[in-house]
């Protein structure tokens, strides 16, 4: 016979998965770091690919628990949408991963380095919220942290304003223009859906505290 410990306990791994899962979108974050420092025949999308992977086994993981698992410390309704918000974000810093590789002779005096360094810091932002799950429902940490979250889109935003305004004055080459928008909207797609993870994480605080 189980006690109700055992069964607790085994609901408990959904913390460690999580966790797990925004730190491959923080290594997809910093492996953007990386590729932007490379020159341009040293490139390789390995690192995308390895989080990317991950990303979609750990998410396949938590499925599969959630179908397995009597009892979770999170509703399931939570746990899938953390889940679901977590997976998109290496899928979009892939994408752009990849499509900057294509592009990189054309736009290599384009400075994404600033866009990246925030979106690093909105992973780790992220990632801190997460790990926070696992120590109960603090919602005024949990609000600082999705502030400093919702503070770094904003900022983000800002710059790709200003990013527009400059290719809106200054490119003359269509296809050097239609390639840089193309990647600034994909980095600010990651930053947003760093905030769009953030605010799942504030809710269900929010309704467990």
């Amino acid at each position: 016979m189980f006690s109700l410990q055992t069964i607790f306990g085994k609901g408990d791994k959904f913390y460690g998965l999580l966790e797990a899962s925004a730190e491959s979108a923080r290594s997809s974050a910093r492996a953007l770091i990386e590729l932007l420092s490379t020159p341009a025949s040293q490139q390789s999308l390995d690192k995308f690919k390895r989080a990317r992977r991950q990303e979609k086994d750990l998410a396949a993981q938590i499925s599969e628990e959630l179908v397995n698992t009597f009892v979770t410390v999170l509703e399931r309704e939570d746990i899938e949408a953390l889940n679901g918000a977590l997976y998109k974000i290496p899928k979009v810093i892939e994408k752009f991963a990849e499509r900057y590789t294509l592009a990189v002779t054309r736009i290599s005096d384009v400075d994404f380095t600033s866009r990246a360094a925030m979106l690093e810091q909105a992973c780790e932002v992220l990632e801190q919220m997460v790990k926070q799950l696992r120590h109960g429902m603090d919602l005024d940490q949990i609000k600082k942290l999705n502030d400093r979250l919702h503070t770094i889109e904003g900022e983000a935003d800002n710059q790709i304003l200003d990013l527009y305004r400059d290719a809106y004055a200054d490119e003359s080459d269509p296809i050097r223009y239609l390639i840089k928008m193309n990647l600034f909207e994909i980095l600010e797609k990651a930053i947003d859906r760093c905030r769009d993870a953030g605010n799942v994480i504030y809710h269900i605080v929010l309704k467990n505290s």
